[in-house]
């Protein structure tokens, strides 16, 4: 069955990107009611950014589209040598200055700031650019990291981190949404996916650069150095995204004066429609006094214009820059966006924080956390479906199957993924005879099959012209990688079938992601692809909290009793000493009692974790199963079928449309 928007827009249905190529013959004679018209005339300015990066796709020629998939590249590769090498600084970090024990807590605001990051800087490149979105995210990158490399204390050091996860997070979501902006449907998921190639060298060059950092430098200079090389690597990018803006400027105006005189006469023939039914020549029947309509976005307002000066209009400079942040917290939706925070914090933390002990749950602090951040997330869906005029989430995302879906499958699959993940390092060392380095290679044999099957999946993708299939085997196959885990966790199971499970899993999730992304993107206009893919990695980043905290819980709550259970004869300080020390426990060879009792007791605790994973997978096959599966062919969105310049792109109806 077809997904269309139609013609006319409203609140659930946004118009076109290019106003003045989507109108077609005849459609002027639409009657359009005031909110229609209002609608209209609010999309002008709050998608600025999303004009300039269409007007730029005119500007482009074949040396600058190059320099900017080079930037993507550079931009690409300084993301995945960061996230290779930096974490192994941290813990240095606090313990040189005294702090180790608040490690944790240093994470914590870290992991919430990677969170609750995204859905900001995707309103900045809309209302603004998406060059000058990148240009906030090197300036927090850069100080972050300078801040970081000269902390003379704890704080500091947590001061440096929070902006430098701005920057870093910002990063990633950034190079998803420019990917979107400047690729057709079917080469978007090749695309994206190639933006991770660099992790397969990475993920084993990254840990021979931290190592010899701490052994011949210092953790300071191994932060500083990202202070001169983020900017490096991301200035080709950046110059290139900026000069193509500065050459649309005036391109873009055009656009918008079209779109003001299309609104103008549109909001013309209404007035006269209205005029017709209400007997009135001018606006409300009787009245002989011209009116001005003013649109808002909810409301038309009539305003009587009949006793206005002629003088010139002098403006107090403080009230026009107080109308201008009123202006730009309305379309950044700036309560929205705290409310949104709030939610996500006071959730998120309880969950990270619960793991600490047993007892956490009980915590009065942990129970009001709770119950404030999920009041808070109700109080931003009221504002966000009634209140706001330019939401962060409107009721669009919400009921779109695509993006809901999108977004459900990343919370379950990651809530999955961190369950079977939090404790495996761990595991591998205690129950396999494995070398440091080998158990460090085998972690990465996930985030390696994830990379090259992701490839794999956009290849698919761009030949079959359709995602769902490649999602759903994706799903299907990623459920028999977690259930495999299930039997080959024990201390019998071979090193082969163990390496296996993990195969699997990058296989499913590489397809899987890469696929229900482009899904979700597919699935709406190109003014609200930022929105969308903000939306979806956010609630990717909850699933992978709420499946940590579910994994402490679990290991905080489980693990003590196993390990009485197992090995009665020790006393508490020792089984203390066993559960919170895993160096303790390899000091006992293979084949002593102690070290087999500890086996078993991480046998039944990841046992239980496991087969929760395993029934959370199958929740985003179902999920999946909901989803349209578009086609994706030359046009950048399945919605309004306009190609990267906002043309209506000429593709075959029967192809564009959906199947169920």
């Amino acid at each position: 069955m077809s997904t269309k928007y139609s013609l006319l827009p409203s609140d659930d249905n946004p118009p076109p990107s290019n106003f003045r190529n989507s109108i077609r013959s005849g459609d002027a004679a639409l009657a359009l009611d005031g909110d229609a018209v209002a609608a209209l005339a609010a999309e002008q300015d709050a998608h600025v950014g999303v004009k300039r990066v269409e007007a730029a796709q005119r500007v482009y020629g074949r040396y600058s589209r190059w320099a900017l998939f080079i930037g993507l590249g550079l931009a690409s590769y300084i993301y995945s040598l960061d996230s290779s090498t930096t974490q192994a600084y941290l813990t240095f970090a606090t313990s040189a200055l005294g702090a180790h024990s608040l490690l944790s807590s240093v994470t914590v605001a870290q992991s919430l700031i990677i969170a609750v990051g995204k859905p900001v800087i995707a309103k900045v490149a809309d209302i603004s650019s998406r060059g000058n979105a990148f240009v906030g995210v090197l300036f927090f990158y850069v100080v972050g990291y300078i801040v970081i490399a000269t902390a003379k204390g704890i704080g500091q050091l947590a001061g440096g981190i929070i902006l430098y996860a701005i920057g870093y997070t910002n990063l990633q979501l950034l190079t998803q949404i420019i990917i979107a902006d400047i690729t057709t449907l079917k080469w978007r998921g090749l695309v994206s996916s190639m933006v991770s190639l660099p992790f397969l060298f990475n993920s084993f060059i990254g840990s021979n650069i931290s190592t010899a950092v701490l052994e011949h430098l210092s953790w300071r200079w191994g932060y500083a150095m990202f202070a001169f090389l983020v900017p490096i690597a991301l200035s080709p990018l950046i110059v290139t995204l900026l000069w193509a803006e500065r050459k649309t400027k005036k391109l873009v105006a055009e656009d918008l004066a079209i779109a003001r005189a299309a609104q103008e006469s549109l909001s013309r023939i209404h007035s006269r429609a209205v005029s017709r039914a209400t007997g009135g020549a001018y606006g409300a029947a009787g009245s002989s006094r011209p009116v001005s309509r003013v649109s808002h976005a909810h409301e038309t307002v009539q305003v009587d214009d009949s006793h206005s000066p002629v003088h010139p209009v002098r403006q107090n400079v403080w009230a026009t820059r107080w109308e201008t942040f009123l202006r730009v917290a309305e379309q950044m939706d700036a309560v929205g966006l705290v409310l949104l925070g709030a939610a996500v914090s006071l959730i998120l933390l309880p969950l990270t924080l619960s793991q600490a002990s047993a007892g956490s749950w009980k915590s009065p602090g942990i129970i009001t956390m709770l119950c404030i951040g999920v009041v808070s997330l109700f109080v931003f869906g009221w504002w966000d479906f009634n209140k706001a005029s330019r939401p962060v989430l409107p009721k669009r995302f919400v009921f779109n199957r695509s993006v809901a879906g999108a977004a459900l499958i990343g919370f379950f699959d990651f809530a999955s993924y961190f369950l079977t993940y939090v404790y495996l390092y761990s595991f591998v060392l205690v129950v396999k005879p494995w070398s440091l380095i080998n158990a460090t290679y085998f972690m990465q044999t996930q985030n390696v099959a994830l990379t090259l099957f992701g490839i794999i999946a956009g290849l698919t993708m761009r030949f079959m012209h359709r995602y769902k299939y490649v999602l759903l085997f994706g799903l299907c196959i990623r459920l028999v990688g977690v259930g495999l885990m299930i039997h080959s966790r024990g201390a019998n199971g071979s090193d082969a079938e163990l390496v296996m499970t993990q195969v699997l899993q990058g296989f499913g999730g590489g397809l899987a992601s890469i696929s229900a992304q482009v899904g979700a993107q597919a699935s709406v206009p190109h003014t609200d692809v930022a929105m969308v893919t903000a939306v979806v990695l956010l609630l990717t980043e909850i699933g992978g909290a709420v499946g940590n905290a579910c994994a402490g819980a679990i290991w905080s709550n489980s693990m003590p009793e196993n390990l009485a259970k197992y090995l009665p004869e020790l006393s508490d300080e020792q089984r203390k000493a066993l559960y919170g020390s895993i160096t303790d426990v390899v000091k006992y060879p293979r084949g002593d009692p102690i070290r087999e009792g500890v086996i078993l007791a991480y046998d039944d605790t990841m046992k239980t974790m496991i087969l929760i994973a395993t029934v959370l997978s199958v929740i985003p096959i179902l999920l999946a199963f909901i989803m349209p599966n578009w086609y994706l062919g030359d046009a950048q969105n399945a919605i309004t079928e306009t190609d990267l310049m906002g043309n209506y792109a000429d593709e075959d109806q029967s192809s564009i449309d959906s199947e169920a």
